[in-house]
């Protein structure tokens, strides 16, 4: 799959059924090969005006399924939301 076509797909958590968002990017392996993690925009502020000013970084393990329109993942938010480094 290409980065492209996984950049349409939405991710859904499976703990509460809440759409995350759109993946934004991916950390790769290089030496191995292989995805690591996908990076999904986390919460924006006021209204979405201001932008984000966290992400949330998934690793690869909690991938559960990826289908033709959506991503399931396993995880607990607060857990993997973090704040982005250029803020």
């Amino acid at each position: 799959m290409r980065f492209c076509e996984l950049r349409e797909k939405e991710v859904v958590n499976l703990c509460n059924c809440r759409r995350l968002g759109c993946v934004a990017d991916i950390i790769l392996d290089l030496c191995q090969g292989c995805v690591q993690a996908i990076i999904v925009p986390g919460p924006c502020k006021v209204c979405g005006l201001f932008g984000c000013d966290s992400e949330y970084v998934i690793p690869f393990e909690c991938i559960k399924k990826v289908g033709p329109d959506i991503i399931l993942v396993e995880i607990c938010e607060e857990n993997f939301l973090k704040r982005c480094k250029e803020c």
